[in-house]
């Protein structure tokens, strides 16, 4: 297929449970655990109980209707803000926030976060806790000056931001574009958590083919760095799951700060 005929995270959307169900689920057939649970749930988890990201306001960047990506965090932020471009991923989330039926179940995700802290008694008290955390979800636009316009944000100790970048930029000067963007919600000396694939082309979502960025952790760190960010730690993780979803080869974990 040609790669210019992929539809476009942001532009065209995608069904929001599918792609749970695809890449997060506990269903047999999601072959992904490894990667797109198991590795952020433990980097987050220790990049967190390091006790360095703190703060009162964390921005949550990433997308679809993830939640696994936000267990730790809710221990060290007093209010997190969810930002999604997509009324469907943001009526998916709302639905678990608010528990309400038909909800999709992050209890495998949770279970996986709680034995990596030895709680594992404590399911419904941490889910609970991010639920309380999740302040707000907010629809934004990434091509306005302010996305959240006309609402100003009040500036953010962190930024999480998963798999995001890679579906919504067409090209490297897009990454860097971008970032720029999500740089400008945050503190000098405010933390960036950058999660994402390396060297894929695309993703799938039901019968809908997607556009993915194609990049590598040399050009992940130099945009960083480019825009006045200091890397303090990068994880690459080779892929383990087989499937023709998608095709990464890789994936990256990213940790840095905004130089005051």
């Amino acid at each position: 297929m040609d790669p210019s005929t992929n539809k476009i995270y942001h532009v065209h959307g995608y069904d929001s449970r599918q792609h749970l169900d695809h890449y997060f689920s506990d269903k047999p057939e999601m072959v992904f655990a490894e990667d797109s649970l198991i590795f952020p749930i433990e980097n987050l988890t220790k990049t967190f109980t390091e006790g360095h990201i703190k703060g009162d306001v964390l921005i949550d960047l990433s997308s679809g209707s993830l939640v696994h990506h936000l267990y730790s965090a809710c221990e060290f932020f007093r209010h997190i803000i969810v930002l999604k471009v997509s009324d469907r991923c943001i009526m998916e989330l709302k639905r678990w926030l608010d528990t309400r039926t038909g909800a999709f179940n992050w209890g495998h995700a949770t279970k996986l976060h709680l034995e990596k802290e030895d709680k594992s008694d404590q399911l419904q008290e941490t889910e609970g806790k991010v639920r309380s955390a999740v302040q707000h979800v907010m629809k934004c636009d990434f091509e306005k000056e302010n996305m959240t316009d006309p609402i100003v944000l009040p500036p953010a100790d962190c930024i999480i931001s998963a798999w995001l970048l890679d579906v919504i930029c067409k090209d490297q000067d897009d990454y860097i574009r971008y970032l720029r963007k999500f740089s400008k919600l945050l503190k000098p000396g405010g933390h960036l958590i950058i999660i994402g694939c390396l060297d894929t082309t695309y993703y799938t979502v039901g019968k809908d083919r997607l556009h993915y960025l194609t990049y590598d952790e040399d050009l992940a760190r130099k945009a960083l760095v480019g825009e006045g960010f200091v890397i303090d730690g990068c994880k690459v993780k080779k892929r383990t799951a087989v499937s023709d979803l998608v095709d990464y080869k890789s994936l990256i974990f990213i940790t840095a700060h905004k130089e005051k």
